[in-house]
């Protein structure tokens, strides 16, 4: 089992579909669910689960919902982002966490994070600090990507923390 830090593939592709909207304003749930390190999450996650999802007091299943930051751009990368999300007075021990879609229909993924090691909090807050919300940080971002590969080149790269 592992937890891998990833954009998840079906997200790619259900933007395309306008399964998404990040808006502040009339724009859907997204969550955060934290996840032990028996977990087994990566880019090929599609939705929520409740499999290894940690548990402990002041934590509920689904994590907790997320304050977005309005959709951006700054040159030619689009972004966005969440407010920090604080579990308070949480008795609880993560290895990774999925953000997802609360108000879609089947609550699908849209990544997958990895901190490296277990953290814990012990009656205490446990806080999953999101990083600046620009163009080369955002939580999520779509950029150009003009590296050559084969000899051709690709525009539309995703990337994320």
């Amino acid at each position: 089992m592992a937890i891998t830090q990833a954009m998840c593939t079906s997200f790619k592709k259900e933007l395309m579909e306008a399964k998404h909207n990040f808006l502040n304003s009339g724009g859907s749930t997204f969550n955060i669910a934290l996840y032990t390190s028996s977990a087994s999450l990566g880019a090929a996650t599609t939705a929520y689960t409740t499999s290894n999802e940690v548990s402990g007091t002041n934590y509920t299943a689904k994590g907790t919902s997320l304050t977005r930051v309005d959709p951006s751009t700054s040159g030619t990368t689009a972004l966005t982002d969440f407010a920090d999300a604080t579990f308070s007075s949480a008795t609880i021990t993560a290895r990774g966490a999925m953000i997802f879609n609360d108000s879609a229909s089947g609550d699908p993924a849209v990544c997958i994070l990895d901190f490296g090691a277990d953290k814990a909090s012990t009656n205490g807050d446990f806080t999953v600090q999101f990083p600046t919300a620009d163009a080369s940080n955002a939580i999520i971002r779509i950029a150009e990507y003009n590296g050559s590969r084969w000899g051709q080149k690709h525009m539309g790269r995703w990337s994320f923390w």
